[in-house]
């Protein structure tokens, strides 16, 4: 690794912002040919290059970095290519150890006071990729028996506590922003998703469960937010679903005004949301729950709700959906999630032919596609633990 770290804000040219960010191109191809460098699809001659390149310039580590983005999303490609016993990455990620840890640290503080002034929380405080469910979802690999990570869970547990604002309960997580700038929630909104909101926290807390990372409380936080699910699930002819978010609205009148489900991403959809719980069940032995969850996700895969999905990337589109479906049914007790995972497979690669941006990453570009398509065609987990980054594993 050339490029060192700059723990406090330094002009980076647009292509260092770049190259060291998940979300484009150069570290999502630095993760695909990882994985099939591991797996035998690729070499480590064309690996070491695409992680050279993610490497050469100063990483970021000042205090908006993230899971997808500075020295995070480069300790979890080294971390990722450490996992074939190439000491030279083992050793780089360690380096990165000590910023990551200054970065957490910093992190924590600045969220402690932002509750002490009873301000709202925001995406970038606690989301998966920009926030601290994004950082805790590393140090779950990095360092799982850390008082950091310990902090970090102690930390998202306090989250969902609720908050009273002018004479109104408002789950801790509620953010005062829209969640998207085309689709405004005036007041604010609090967020179901994996990606921003319940979903993610709930996976973070399950698995830390399952690895044995816990704190005082976390159990009480896992019941909290599945309850949370229970009322917000709303059940069709087509199966259970959750809505994408709440508004004052929707909390006043206790009703959704989200028509019908969505499609079944693992960003915000069925899919997403029904693995964080079934997540939560294995973390707390909960055979009810697991029984719910495995079934939204069966009834998820259905054609009918899969023709909802018109594009191929890990985000909002079908490569999502195979990869969680696909760990999904690794732990699952119905048998009719594993039963599609086939055709859910055929319309992966149909996908696949799409035209698609060569600069975009992870989560909307090729090499997301590529790294589900490995899992795909192979029908084993990854060796790299790359899906780690989506919290559903």
């Amino acid at each position: 690794m050339n490029g060192r770290t700059a723990p406090e804000p330094v002009t980076l040219t647009t292509h260092e912002i770049a190259s060291q960010s998940l979300t484009k191109a150069t570290a999502a191809n630095a993760l695909l040919h990882i994985e099939r460098a591991l797996i035998g699809t690729g070499d480590w001659n064309s690996a070491h290059a695409h992680i050279r390149q993610a490497t050469a310039g100063p990483i970021d580590s000042a205090p908006h970095a993230g899971l997808y983005y500075g020295a995070p999303a480069i300790a979890f490609i080294l971390h990722a290519a450490g996992t074939g016993g190439h000491p030279r990455y083992q050793a780089a990620a360690r380096a990165l150890d000590k910023h990551l840890a200054r970065l957490a640290q910093r992190r924590l503080a600045t969220a402690a006071e932002r509750i002490r002034r009873r301000a709202p929380a925001t995406f970038a405080e606690y989301d998966l990729f920009r926030g601290l469910t994004g950082i805790g979802a590393l140090l779950l690999q990095r360092a799982p028996g850390s008082d950091l990570l310990a902090g970090i869970l102690s930390y998202v547990t306090r989250l969902t506590k609720p908050r009273r604002v002018d004479g109104t309960e408002l789950p801790g997580w509620w953010v005062a922003h829209d969640p998207d700038p085309l689709m405004p929630t005036p007041g604010g909104h609090v967020n179901l998703g994996l990606a921003h909101g319940a979903a993610g926290l709930l996976a973070l807390l399950s698995l830390a469960t399952l690895r044995g990372c816990t704190v005082p409380g976390q159990a009480d936080a896992i019941d909290t937010l599945g309850r949370w699910f229970d009322r917000w699930r709303q059940d069709s002819l087509d199966g259970a679903w959750w809505p994408q978010w709440l508004t004052h609205d929707d909390l006043r009148t206790g009703t959704t005004t989200q028509p019908s489900p969505g499609r079944p991403s693992w960003c915000y959809g069925t899919a997403g949301i029904a693995r964080a719980q079934q997540l939560a069940a294995l973390a707390t032995r909960d055979p009810i729950r697991r029984g719910i969850a495995e079934k939204a996700m069966a009834d998820c895969l259905t054609d009918q709700q899969l023709q909802k999905i018109t594009e191929p990337g890990l985000c909002h589109g079908m490569a999502g959906v195979y990869q969680t479906a696909y760990r999904a049914a690794r732990d699952a007790h119905n048998p009719a999630i594993g039963q599609r995972l086939p055709a859910l497979a055929a319309l992966l690669t149909q996908h696949a032919t799409a035209d698609q941006d060569d600069t975009e990453g992870l989560l909307t570009g090729p090499a997301g596609v590529g790294l589900a398509l490995e899992t795909a065609r192979h029908n084993t987990p990854p060796r790299s633990g790359w899906d780690a980054c989506l919290l559903i594993t």
